[in-house]
């Protein structure tokens, strides 16, 4: 899971795991690093984040990778700021003011669905708030602000229905829909039902949808069942509505299909003095190459060899059109590299760069340092090709996907992905040394400091034994009397 906070810029398709912000500022440059932190801390405060531990340490100011929409026109990358957070998750305390965010909070609504308990329990999850100006009427005399809120949710519904792909919204999220926002101008529910096999429908969903659309996503044509919830007539027969989606006949687990663009990314080497980092881009279009921006953010304590980098495509080099590398400073700011990548046809492009790690101090390592350290994803960008002929969709019949999946032209879509963060070992000093030498330390001197002080500072004196009083006496006759033994 993760959290990801954007201002000007384009929601990704695809999301990395941890915290990312990315903002586009207006003021001037010597005001942005202000400007940047006083928004982190804003925003961490208002949706319990912990996008607070920004700093210039993990930020970095990219130049090809990001650019502003919306009617941001600015071009100067100085004033753009961007920073990952790989080892932050979402959990409750953050779902709970996103959720406060929406017009009718989640007490009506698509919201009814959001329980936490079974959101947290899904393979993959991930919240975003999106916000950029717009022109608030056609003549655009007047600017307004657009917030946009995202919610990913990935349900393993094969592992979890006992080998079946049959779901419904009662089995994945143990609520059902009762009613649509008042606030809303628009509340629909989108069901996938793009059967593999053409000739032979097997998909049957309950209940009938009223209507169908047809969208072009990523480059292929899928069909969706469309549920509107300010229909009057969806809610007629009950008073909820629970979208199921049932198989006629058992399915086999096959495998997804693969996309055009993809990335992993992994370390190797041994030993905790060196290593590499691998990046394999894969370009699975049949016949149509493109080229792809590459965004590597690196921490100051990874030192990167820039000249082993090496970029192989089908067993040969291949030179980026474009490259920009910032170094690092020790606790200053991280390694920042971009790149523009040709990728050819039905082809793997494999990037490696060896790194040394540095060697910490002993304050700078967290609680728990033999857990490793992560390194933030990879970025990348590209206007990806499509596989079969697309024509430009109406932004007024399809503002769903138009604003989910934005494409260019007719001819390709664009993509914005990001690889699996890196978690890499550190060498790490014994830290339960410091905790003995302490406690041995204190024993010796604890028990040697009160022996002395007290031969310096102790009298002693010699007391002659009393006979006793009265008392004492009295008591020694009534125990003679008891034939008890004197005191």
């Amino acid at each position: 899971g993760f959290w990801r906070t954007q201002a000007w810029g384009q929601p990704p398709l695809q999301a990395p795991a941890g915290a990312e912000l990315w903002v586009w500022f207006q003021p001037t440059v010597t005001d942005v690093d202000k400007a940047w932190k006083e928004l982190s801390n804003i925003l961490s405060g208002i949706f319990c984040a912990s996008l607070n531990f920004i700093d210039s340490t993990n930020t970095v100011t990219p130049t090809a990778s990001f650019k502003p929409l919306g009617l941001a026109n600015g071009t100067d990358q100085h004033l753009l700021r961007y920073a990952v957070l790989p080892r932050e998750v979402v959990c409750t305390e953050n779902l709970t003011p996103w959720k406060k965010l929406l017009p009718c909070g989640s007490k009506a609504g698509l919201a009814v669905l959001l329980k936490a308990e079974r959101l947290f329990h899904s393979s993959y999850h991930s919240q975003a708030v999106h916000i950029r100006p717009v022109c608030r009427d056609a003549s655009c005399l007047a600017v307004s602000w657009e917030l946009r809120q995202t919610l990913t949710v990935v349900f393993d519904t094969f592992s979890s229905g006992q080998g079946k792909k049959d779901w419904s919204l009662f089995k994945m999220f143990s609520r059902t829909l009762t009613d649509a926002c008042p606030l809303a101008s628009q509340s629909k529910v989108y069901v996938d039902i793009s059967p593999k096999n053409k000739e032979k429908e097997l998909l049957e969903v309950t209940p009938p949808p009223a209507s169908v659309h047809e969208a072009i996503v990523h480059g292929e044509k899928r069909t969706y069942a469309v549920y509107d919830l300010l229909s009057p007539s969806l809610f007629n027969t009950s008073r909820s509505l629970n979208v199921q989606l049932k198989w006629k006949r058992p399915q086999d687990s096959s495998e997804l299909p693969t996309p055009v663009l993809h990335a992993q990314r992994y370390v190797s080497g041994y030993g905790l003095q060196t290593g590499e980092i691998s990046t394999l881009i894969y370009n699975t279009h049949p016949y149509r190459a493109f080229p792809v921006i590459l965004l590597e953010t690196v921490p100051w304590y990874l030192r990167l060899y820039v000249h082993t980098l090496t970029i192989i495509t089908k067993g040969k080099e291949n030179k980026p059109s474009y490259i920009h590398y910032q170094p690092a400073q020790d606790r200053r700011r991280p390694h920042l590299l971009e790149m523009l990548i040709q990728l050819p046809a039905n082809s793997v492009t494999k990037i490696t760069i060896q790194f040394e790690r540095a060697l910490l101090k002993w304050t700078e390592y967290p609680p728990d340092p033999n857990h490793g350290f992560y390194v933030s994803s990879s970025v990348l960008s590209a206007l990806v090709p499509s596989v079969i002929a697309m024509k430009d969709v109406d932004v007024e019949q399809s503002p769903l996907f138009t604003s989910l999946f934005p494409s260019s032209d007719g001819s390709s879509y664009f993509v914005r992905l990001y690889t699996e963060p890196l978690l890499v070992n550190l060498p790490t000093p014994d830290f339960s040394m410091p905790y003995n030498v302490i406690c041995l330390t204190c024993t010796v001197v604890a028990v040697c400091y009160g022996s002395f002080y007290n031969l310096l500072t102790r009298t002693f004196h010699v007391e002659e034994p009393s006979r006793g009083g009265l008392a004492k006496r009295l008591a020694n006759i009534i125990r003679k009397f008891r034939g008890v033994p004197p005191l």
